[in-house]
């Protein structure tokens, strides 16, 4: 391939780098397309530049192409590493972490991930070597299959992160079919061969059905993804906050933080620092599969609507790793904690002092009669080994109802009825099964601590999936609209797990609510619920659901087969090739005849070839015009034996009269063709059309 400033030349240079930049854009699960495309837009920018200013130097041209992309990342991501712009041995090493680090800090990130260098380095860099390289292969070998491979590993490398779905994917796909489809047009299409653009119509029909498929089915998850291998490692060792409670009860007074929340009717009634899901008979043990928060986790998954809320928190406690949040937090600005996302627990490895949480809130409908969730994974990891009499207590204390929101009610009564909460701060705490033993068979009377913990294993006990937190209730506001919370608001309360609603609070002590907040959401209708629930004698199994519970999520079970959608599918396949064929040999009969002087007589037999071939006449690699013409007239179709002679005549001299053929040769070639095409059209109109969708003649 000629390496000028041809303009043929610079579209193919700009066909490569602009599929490096196609397969970059599918990092968009990882970062967001508007925080990849201005570092990605400039390399690919500075690269295409690069490879036409250097053609007087080529054997620099791959260097100049690498350095350049790199101070043009560097301008846009590490700029304020730099001094007036310029590299230093900060951005050295900044460049260096993209290189080894940033693509791991990216999987150990939730997604979108926040747009820092240290995270989202990796990939505009891979743009520049699929780049950089491909625009290589492209020039020394003329090969646009070659030049597409680097980007195309881009592509998959990004598919192994975070798979696109939906739309993102269509455009993505259609984007880099495009492109692709580009480069083999403007790299072939020469007079030689012409069947570059007869490659259209395959790519069209793959991404028309694509998009059918991802805009009216269901796609799978994907099976496998680099981040289900990549947690960020916990090098901190932190004390469960269960073993702060004995301080904070004997330091009633001390604040620990406060907070301003959006609104004043939208004040949450506690707040989570931390849920312990694991227990072994002696300890609580907090989740550890942290990751570092990017710039908004997802709404939950829930059968009801959500509503976003915020709240400005400043922290009065100094040295301090946990931080309050809610259930479903959605974001945190001006701190950087990790979260455990399927607790919503925010741990951070540095000290912070004030930073804005937003969180997602259910608006949960009645939930009497509600079932707990069959298939949630936490709440089930056991409750060590209870010692005798326990599990009789937790059957007594729920009347022989199965499992289910109306049995984790009436527990929750029945440990308010039938137990004290201590108000005596030398009443010993604790939660390992000797302690709660001594509670729950002998002393009944104990902390919140010993409430909850007491109440989590025996749900568990019964198969309701539940867990413990530890945070603080809502005190009393104060002036300004403003809520200071004390150590004496501490509190450790139950969460239970409701179909199609999630963790639900409980408040087995009767301790939680102090007139600080309003009844919302989920709170409004447990209260309510617990209003409803009817007393002990009277109590029932609520009605089992119709819908079967299994292995797997609900909506998967029994679902049926989707015969409209592929009927759709097939039809928009069927569609794209009857009507893409014929277009592709238009286009190519187009080409053929604005060839310039012989070409158009040569493209007029290429032609005349193709449509007898279509129509079943044999032909071998060296025919005439006139040996074509004969097989023909074996195979049944005489009529095309005159308009075969025509063209023979024509491509004799244009092959070998030694002279440029004039117009009316060519337009004799053309109208042998039209001969043949009506020869041909006497076979009838089932052959005729059989003919016209055959794809085989657009192969060369």
């Amino acid at each position: 391939m000629e390496r000028g400033a041809d303009v043929r030349d610079r579209l193919a240079l700009a066909c490569v780098v602009l599929a490096a930049a196609v397969a970059g854009l599918c990092f968009a699960p990882v970062f967001g397309v508007v925080a990849l495309l201005p570092s990605i837009s400039v390399v690919a920018v500075v690269t295409f530049a690069a490879a036409v200013l250097s053609a007087p130097v080529a054997a620099w041209r791959p260097l100049i192409g690498v350095v350049a992309g790199l101070l043009g990342v560097v301008e846009v991501l590490l700029f304020p590493t730099t001094v007036f712009g310029l590299p230093t041995g900060a951005t050295v090493a900044a460049l260096g972490v993209g290189v080894t680090d940033s693509w791991q800090l990216a999987l150990q990130s939730t997604w979108p991930a926040r747009p820092d260098a240290a995270l989202l380095l990796f990939v505009p860099l891979l743009v520049l070597v699929a780049s950089v390289f491909g625009v290589e292969v492209l020039l020394r070998l003329g090969k646009p299959v070659l030049a597409l491979g680097p980007s195309f590993l881009v592509v998959v490398l990004s598919q192994f992160f975070g798979a696109l779905s939906g739309v993102a994917a269509i455009a993505a796909a259609l984007g880099y079919v495009v492109v692709a489809a580009t480069l083999f047009v403007v790299v072939r299409s020469t007079d030689e061969n012409v069947s570059a653009w007869v490659l259209l119509p395959a790519p069209a029909a793959v991404v028309a059905v694509v998009a059918v498929a991802g805009l009216f089915v269901s796609m799978p998850a994907p099976v496998y993804s680099f981040k289900q291998d990549q947690l960020v490692p916990l090098a901190l060792r932190v004390a469960s906050p269960l073993d702060d409670i004995a301080y904070r009860r004997a330091h009633p007074d001390a604040p620990v933080f406060k907070f301003r929340p959006q609104c004043a009717s939208c004040v949450p009634d506690r707040w989570p620092v931390v849920v312990l899901d694991s227990f072994d008979g002696v300890n609580w043990a907090p989740g550890s599969k942290y990751r570092r928060i990017g710039t908004e986790l997802p709404a939950p998954r829930v059968d009801v609507s959500v509503r976003r809320r915020d709240a400005m928190i400043s922290l009065r406690e100094t040295g301090g790793r946990w931080l309050p949040s809610q259930t479903w937090p959605a974001a945190v600005t001006g701190a950087d904690p990790l979260v455990e996302e399927s607790q919503g627990t925010l741990l951070v490895q540095s000290t912070a002092t004030e930073y804005v949480l937003s969180w997602w809130e259910p608006e949960a409908g009645p939930l009497e009669g509600a079932a707990v969730d069959p298939y949630v994974a936490a709440g089930r990891e056991g409750v060590g080994t209870p010692p005798q009499g326990v599990a009789e207590l937790a059957t007594e204390a729920t009347r022989g109802v199965r499992s289910s929101f109306v049995a984790a009610l009436q527990l929750e009564r029945f440990l308010r009825e039938h137990y004290r909460l201590a108000a005596d701060t030398d009443v010993p705490g604790g939660h390992s099964w000797p302690q709660l033993r001594r509670f729950l068979l002998e002393t009944k009377e104990g902390t919140s601590e010993q409430f909850a913990s007491a109440y989590v294993v025996l749900a568990r006990m019964l198969g309701i999936p539940s867990r413990l937190v530890v945070g603080y209730r809502t005190p009393e506001p104060s002036a300004g609209g403003e809520y200071v919370v004390h150590n004496d608001d501490v509190l450790v309360w139950p969460e239970v797990a409701v179909d199609g609603v999630g963790w639900v609070p409980l408040d087995p002590a009767n301790a939680a609510n102090r007139g600080g907040s309003k009844d919302t959401g989920l709170a409004a209708a447990t209260r309510e619920a617990r209003d409803k629930l009817p007393p002990p004698p009277d109590l029932k199994n609520p009605p089992v659901a119709d819908r079967p519970v299994g292995d797997g999520p609900v909506e998967d079970a029994g679902q049926p087969f989707p015969y409209g959608v592929v009927l759709i599918v097939v039809v928009a396949l069927v569609v794209v090739w009857l009507a893409g064929v014929p277009l592709a040999k238009w286009v190519r009969a187009h080409r053929r005849r604005r060839r310039p002087g012989g070409g158009a007589v040569v493209g007029a037999w290429l032609e005349a070839r193709d449509r007898l071939r279509e129509h079943r006449v044999p032909f071998t690699v060296g025919m005439t015009p006139m040996e074509m013409g004969y097989a023909a007239v074996r195979s049944g179709v005489p009529s095309t034996m005159d308009g075969m002679r025509v063209l023979a005549t024509a491509v004799d001299v244009a092959l070998w009269s030694g002279r440029e053929p004039g117009a009316q040769v060519r337009e004799e070639a053309w109208a042998a063709v039209r001969a043949v095409r009506r020869g041909l059209a006497a076979r009838g109109f089932v052959a005729r059309l059989r003919a016209a969708v055959d794809p085989r003649t657009l192969v060369r």
